[in-house]
């Protein structure tokens, strides 16, 4: 793991970690909070390019995106997201492709409610469900830069796309549910005679949001199957949780929105090794943000949205929280989309992991900044610690010590300062 592995060639024994043991300074009692369950999920890339080494590309470089949706099903993966911009690919039709692609990776399709009529958006996703045998999920994105959306068109003010958003999620579930035609007219919405249309694989397709606006909250709690967050400080999370159930309790739900959470983890054989490669990659990182090759128009601004001005506000405060999060990378980019790191061993990473999954979350997003080498080595050293550890607490009821024994940044010896050095 210290340098790219190759996807053709054998696969490598299992690292052995350096942490310090710290057995019984975790408790063996599984957490109120904690998920008994957790699904892997990475977003797909479409070539070579990556932030620590971009490469000029005309977009979709077939031979590699197939090899690396290929990766994912056979390393693991649940999921994979298929990002939208305004000029990135168009998810709908990559999504069809890693349907085809695979047998049983679930393709999720991000979508902005600005780009589609709601009737088609449940269309299409029927026809991708269908087509995929019920893997199809769909994450809406109502926009959380004003310039981004007015390159398409779209000169709603922000709390003014969550209201939409909120009318879509329901035309959506009514072209899904309902068996005879009706008529809508909304606040941005209006049709006559609608339906039935055409359905889904199942009962429903899983929608998700992101978001950490007031609107976000109060849409997704009430809303939303799956809630989404990148990756923060644990208690902060947590609080971040709480207030989403809350909403969702208060809008009549018996249910609560799946926790889905995002990293950038940076993984080597141990922990300095890992920290030593995480000053290494943030400073690459920073060489292509200031070059322009990534996102420039976002750098020296002050972000709109507020999942980015939190973990702005985070790196403000500390680069390291908890076992492994790390804010520099947050910080190389100004924030722009979910670039908190986890640093480590394998077996410090995955213990991080469980962190989060004891405050709830089910779903974890993993991509690394070495795109697809990354996310073949979560496969074969990562996810398997994980759900090992799970498997151990269902037979159990009780946790296993890989967290007691990887405390990582925990550590009362860790320094951050050492670990800085040139490999």
């Amino acid at each position: 793991m210290t340098g790219p592995t190759d996807p053709t060639g054998p696969t490598a024994p299992p690292p052995q970690a350096s942490s310090p043991a710290v057995s019984g300074s975790v408790s063996a009692a599984i957490p109120a909070t904690a998920s008994p369950q957790v699904e892997f999920i990475s977003l797909s890339h479409l070539n070579p390019s990556t932030e620590l080494n971009p490469v000029p590309s005309r977009g979709i470089d077939l031979p590699y995106f197939r090899r690396y949706v290929r990766w994912l099903e056979e390393s693991g993966y649940d999921y994979t997201l298929l990002p939208y911009g305004s000029s990135s690919a168009d998810s709908f039709v990559l999504a069809s492709a890693v349907g085809q692609l695979t047998e049983r990776l679930r393709p999720i399709v991000a979508l902005r409610p600005n780009t589609v009529f709601p009737l088609v958006a449940a269309q299409q996703l029927a026809t991708l469900d269908q087509l995929t045998s019920g893997r199809a999920v769909v994450h809406i994105i109502s926009g959380g830069s004003d310039a981004e959306q007015a390159r398409q068109g779209d000169y709603l003010p922000k709390d003014r796309r969550y209201d939409r958003t909120r009318e879509f999620i329901d035309l959506l579930r009514r072209a899904w549910t309902e068996t005879s035609a009706f008529s809508h007219q909304g606040e941005f919405y209006r049709f006559d005679d609608f339906g039935p249309g055409f359905a889904p694989y199942g009962e429903s397709i899983p929608i998700s949001i992101g978001g950490q606006s007031d609107a976000a909250f109060q849409v997704g709690g009430a809303k939303a199957d799956i809630f989404s967050f990148w990756g923060e400080p644990l208690a902060d999370l947590r609080a971040e949780i709480d207030r989403v159930n809350g909403i969702a309790a208060a809008a009549g739900r018996t249910d609560r929105p799946r926790i889905w959470v995002t990293f950038r983890p940076i993984i080597a054989q141990t922990d300095k090794l890992a920290w030593e490669k995480a000053h290494e990659y943030v400073a690459k990182i920073e060489k292509t943000y200031n070059a322009g090759s990534f996102h420039k128009k976002y750098l020296g601004t002050t972000p709109q949205n507020v999942g980015s001005q939190r973990a702005l506000a985070f790196a403000s405060r500390s680069d390291v929280y908890d076992r492994a999060l790390w804010t520099r990378t947050a910080a190389a980019t100004n924030a722009a989309g979910a670039s908190t790191a986890l640093v480590g061993s394998p077996e410090t990473v995955a213990a991080a992991i469980l962190d989060y999954v004891d405050q709830g979350a089910s779903l974890v997003s993993i991509r690394g900044y070495d795109t697809l080498a990354d996310a073949i080595d979560y496969g074969r050293y990562v996810l398997p610690l994980v759900r090992q550890e799970l498997a151990h607490r269902a037979a159990t009821g009780q946790r296993g010590t890989l967290q007691a024994e990887h405390p990582g940044a925990l550590a009362p010896d860790f320094d951050l300062a050492s670990l800085a050095g040139t490999r």
